[in-house]
């Protein structure tokens, strides 16, 4: 496609879009229109100094446009895709463009059926979360159909059947059934409702269906007998009353021989008990998670990020800034692991010793996750797994760490105009696990966000950002500068360096503007490689150096 072409394109989703904002508000049927364009576009530059590679395009992009609508009884929708060049670190499958996401859905009484692709989640997501998220270049969407009802009262039902996707394609080889029931006491039990008692029980069950392949173990003529159909079962129960709540989990997946467990027959396990707590001023999070082979896919020889069926969520704290973002914890759920997660966050009042004049907020996060104590199975040969029951593990052993976070945040307001949030952190990351090699980093990163508000129009923040660490790469430094102009404008020179090995410098310059449903943003410098997560999920990014340009428009 030329230069032209792809500004024709541009040029016709905004067109699109337009028409279909003025139907919506001329409209005088009920059904109202929504979407949006979404285009992150990259003129790649080559930097020896921190490997780009080559380029064979001028210009990578990823572009969506989707419309939907929506009405008292039906709703309809349908997204284009746009990239036959697209952003680095995206997998050679994910280049394409074409209509990938088209759906219609009817609701009356309670009960809502769905045609075409959807999205969906049980539970925790344990054995089904079809999801999109973009950054990452994930869409497992289900094109099939769906039936959710809701006429009973204190009952929701779910049943549904069809093909995942995995970037354009759309395996008829492979097929996905599943049904979940929730059931809410309070709507049934008069006491627990004068009580202020919510309690729900959920029950799930997912089908893969898949043709048999010639698989055989490694060094011999050996075929594997392959599972065609293989069952996922989840229960849970959530208890919650006024500030408390308490949520349990279980999940068990049958004999699955995939990619990720070296084509084992062992089944599936993860169990997961939940625990809040919170009121005006205090707030607390206790998680404990034990998964074993819950690595589920609809297609068994697949890699990647976009063939899983389910999610194992990372008990790993989300970090957003540069530093401690710089080693993300991504889910170990095929070999499994146990971990551990808490949150503690107290407002001290104001007008008191440590409150001082506005208050002061102290939030204390932690995570820590070990591997299972994998055994050796009796049957293995010559160091080949496939075709044994796998590993044996006991349920409370614990193997090597895979990694840990303590860190404590506190947000204190000086004045009206000037606040502060202060981070220290102490993490151990076990690069060998994660990504294949490098050892265990350990790491201590000192944050320092200071926001000052001049005036009704202008704010000024600053962030200064140290990490220290003996290993991988050593030191690093970041600072940033954002000026922003409500409601319109923001400006912001940021710059990575790493002072302690390799003295690169990843600069970064950018500008962004809002106006009405319009968003536009304008950047230029370098970006590390590294992982890019989300949920626990990660793709690596590969280091670049260009021009980007960002633009979104909703309606």
């Amino acid at each position: 496609m030329s230069f032209n072409k792809l500004k024709i394109f541009f040029l016709l989703l905004l067109a699109g879009n337009g028409v279909a904002q003025a139907f919506s508000i001329g409209g005088d049927n009920g059904a109202a229109f929504h979407g949006s364009i979404q285009a992150d576009v990259l003129f790649p530059e080559e930097d020896e100094a921190i490997e780009t590679g080559k380029y064979d395009k001028k210009i990578l992009f990823n572009t969506y446009a989707d419309l939907n609508m929506i009405s008292k009884y039906v709703d309809a929708g349908v997204r284009v895709e746009f990239m036959k060049w697209p952003l680095p670190g995206y997998e050679n499958d994910f280049a394409g463009w074409g209509v990938p996401h088209i759906y219609a859905k009817g609701r009356y009484k309670g009960f809502e059926l769905t045609a075409g692709d959807f999205y969906e989640q049980f539970g925790s997501g344990f054995i089904l979360r079809t999801y999109q998220e973009r950054s990452l270049g994930i869409d497992n969407s289900i094109r099939g159909g769906r039936l959710n009802v809701t006429a009973v009262k204190g009952l929701k039902l779910t049943v549904l059947g069809g093909v995942q996707r995995r970037y354009w394609d759309w395996k008829k080889s492979s097929q996905v059934y599943g049904g979940d029931a929730e059931f809410y006491f309070q709507d049934y039990f008069s006491r627990l409702r004068d009580k202020g008692i919510n309690w729900n029980f959920g029950a799930s069950y997912v089908l893969k269906h898949e043709d048999d392949q010639d698989i055989f173990i490694p060094g011999t003529d050996y075929r594997l007998n392959l599972p065609t159909n293989v069952s996922a079962f989840d229960l849970r129960s959530q208890f919650q009353k006024g500030d408390f709540s308490l949520l349990g989990e279980f999940a068990w997946k049958g004999q699955d021989p995939s990619f990720d467990n070296d084509y084992t027959y062992g089944k599936g396990t993860a169990v997961m008990l939940s625990a809040t707590y919170s009121k005006s001023g205090l707030s607390a999070l206790l998680q404990a998670k034990r998964s074993e082979n819950m690595s589920f896919r609809s297609q068994r020889m697949m890699s990647g990020t976009s063939a899983f069926l389910n999610n194992m969520p990372a008990f790993a704290y989300l970090h957003t800034y540069a530093l401690p973002a710089l080693y993300p914890y991504a889910t170990q759920a095929a070999p499994g692991e146990w971990a551990f997660q808490g949150s503690f966050a107290y407002m001290f009042k104001r007008r008191t010793a440590i409150g001082g004049k506005y208050g002061t907020k102290v939030k204390v996060n932690f995570s820590y996750i070990r591997g299972l104590d994998h055994k050796a199975p009796v049957n293995i040969i010559d160091g080949i797994v496939a075709g044994t029951n796998g590993t044996k593990t006991s349920f409370f052993g614990m193997g090597e760490a895979y990694y840990h976070d303590v860190n404590i945040q506190i947000d204190k307001k000086w004045s009206k105009s000037v606040s502060q949030t202060f981070m220290y952190m102490n993490q151990m990351y076990n690069k060998s696990v994660i990504e294949g090699e490098g050892g265990n980093i350990h790491t201590n990163i000192f944050v320092l966000d200071t926001k000052w508000k001049i005036d009704k129009r202008f704010t000024l923040r600053n962030e200064l950002q140290y990490l220290h660490t003996r290993q991988d790469e050593k030191d690093w430094v970041f600072g940033l500068l954002e000026l922003s102009v409500a409601p319109y404008l923001m400006v912001t020179v940021s710059d990575m360096w790493n002072c302690g090995d390799t003295g690169t410098h990843y600069y970064n310059f950018g500008v962004a503007g809002n106006y009405g449903s319009n968003r536009l943003q304008l950047s230029y410098g370098r970006t590390r490689a590294g992982f890019n997560c989300s949920g626990g999920v990660c793709r690596y990014v590969p280091a670049t150096r260009g021009f980007q340009v960002a633009y979104t428009y909703t309606f």
